[in-house]
């Protein structure tokens, strides 16, 4: 990994979604019209089967009133709590939709959960790039570097584009601590090492987050930094031992309920944010009965 001595400062704005305390980014390349989009929304009335598109259309005036470019869609991982609105963005923009490579081990893990057939390949074929750990790629001028960060979840990435990292659920806030670790294919000590691989970042790194749910009343936030991380993380902060926090991790993940929007949620982001359909054609979701 070769992350440079006087890293670009890329232009970032945030896209806060209330309804899953869910941040989606536009980057632009300081030198270039540019831009990525990173951990899209698509909404979702679950209770009434409704899907509609505010928060991505929200996204899409925004790069289209600045004459942007859109080269990249970036998921970071295969979310829980909200569904990815990709595909969506793609068809009005362009750009092609990137997540890392373990993607494949997720689509296996919940493939199974959802009784998917042979139809649901299991390839990551649904994706327009599938990234290793240290990949490289370019928005306009900006040079990019995809991290594999699991723990969360094996395919978990984070993206780091100058001198911001965009870390999804590995780390958060400050004073929120870090994502659970009792999904399939999650671990709480691999998901220290990753945290650990964040943190070695040069200390003046950006860091943003993919949620922030303003613990104690604060208002939303989304950016930090590597040094304030080292220093006032609550679960990992002033060199907290990886004993100490597989154990706290473990003991909070038991209370832990579901997230709410989980079963849409990884039916779609396993399919890169497309709906799946039934026999006839039809979009349709499944409710596997005791399946997690």
């Amino acid at each position: 990994m070769h992350i440079s001595k006087t890293p670009a400062h890329p232009e970032v704005h945030g896209f806060f979604d209330p309804a899953t305390n869910t941040i989606s980014y536009v980057v632009r390349d300081p030198q270039s019209d540019a831009c990525a989009v990173i951990d899209s929304v698509m909404d979702i009335d679950y209770a009434a089967g409704r899907i509609t598109h505010d928060h991505a259309d929200e996204i899409i005036a925004f790069v289209q009133a600045k004459g942007w470019h859109l080269e990249w869609l970036i998921e970071t991982h295969v979310h829980a709590d909200h569904l990815s609105a990709a595909p969506y963005i793609q068809n009005k923009l362009g750009g092609k939709i990137g997540i890392g490579e373990k993607i494949t081990v997720v689509q296996e893990t919940f493939g199974k959960v959802f009784n998917e057939g042979t139809e649901f390949q299991r390839d990551g074929s649904q994706f327009d790039a599938l990234f290793k750990d240290g990949d490289t790629y370019a928005i306009g001028a900006l040079q990019a570097v995809a991290l594999h960060t699991p723990g969360h979840t094996p395919a978990c990435m984070t993206h780091v584009i100058g001198d911001a990292a965009f870390v999804g659920d590995t780390l958060f806030m400050p004073d929120g601590g870090s994502a659970r670790a009792d999904f399939p294919g999650g671990d709480a000590g691999v998901l220290y090492d990753s945290i650990q691989k964040v943190l070695a970042l040069p200390d003046e790194t950006r860091l943003f987050m993919c949620h922030d749910y303003g613990p104690n009343g604060r208002d939303i936030r989304w950016e930090t930094t590597v040094a304030e991380e080292k220093e006032h993380n609550i679960h990992v902060g002033r060199g907290a031992t990886k004993e100490d926090f597989v154990r706290f991790r473990t003991a909070r993940d038991a209370t832990l309920a579901m997230p709410k929007l989980i079963l849409p949620s990884l039916q779609v982001n396993m399919r890169a944010g497309e709906i799946p359909t039934d026999a006839s054609g039809r979009p349709m979701l499944k409710v596997p009965v005791n399946g997690l």
